[in-house]
């Protein structure tokens, strides 16, 4: 079996935008680069799982988000990082759920799909249905980053906080989990 991450997209990996569906708007964070190298170095597959409520709102088209997956990835792929796989939920709040977070499916699919084993994984994100949606999986550790709406979170003294590890941006987390053993 495999470990791997499975990283929220806007708010964790590049900065939040309000129903982002353009690709020129992508902004990726300082160091989460490094960081997703990092990750994979140690030997993680890296996933991203994102809800884009925005097409099941009728706001853009899955064509749109594909398009800023497409740029997001080639952007990392020219620093050498790689996903082994993108999972969107499209839906809106309150739609049949495919695998809107927290739901963990996306999670079983990644470990159907790729024997990734969820309790040598983690889930990084900055909102309460990123860490709901890995501890919902079985991961190892659900982490919120204070980049995005984590910030915000992170003050809110939400007791389900004490079960996450709360770090600063997507670097302080790859460097704990670098350093744990495997």
């Amino acid at each position: 079996m495999k470990r791997g991450v499975f990283l929220d997209r806007d708010g964790t990996i590049i900065e939040e935008k309000v129903y982002l569906h353009r690709p020129e708007e992508v902004v990726i964070f300082p160091r989460a680069a490094q960081a997703l190298k990092q990750l994979q170095s140690a030997g993680f597959l890296l996933f991203i799982v994102t809800n884009q409520s925005g097409v099941g709102r009728g706001y853009f088209h899955m064509d749109d988000v594909n398009r800023v997956h497409a740029h997001l990835l080639q952007k990392l792929a020219e620093q050498e990082v790689h996903f082994t796989q993108v999972y969107v939920a499209p839906e809106a709040p309150g739609q049949l759920i495919h695998g809107r977070k927290p739901s963990p499916k996306l999670l079983f699919e990644a470990r159907e799909e790729f024997g990734v084993d969820l309790s040598k994984s983690y889930m990084i994100g900055d909102k309460m249905v990123d860490l709901e949606c890995g501890w919902n999986a079985g991961v190892k550790k659900s982490i919120l980053v204070r980049t995005g709406y984590g910030a915000e979170l992170a003050k809110t003294g939400e007791p389900a906080l004490k079960r996450a590890l709360i770090v600063d941006d997507l670097a302080g987390a790859a460097n704990w989990i670098t350093q744990r053993p495997a």
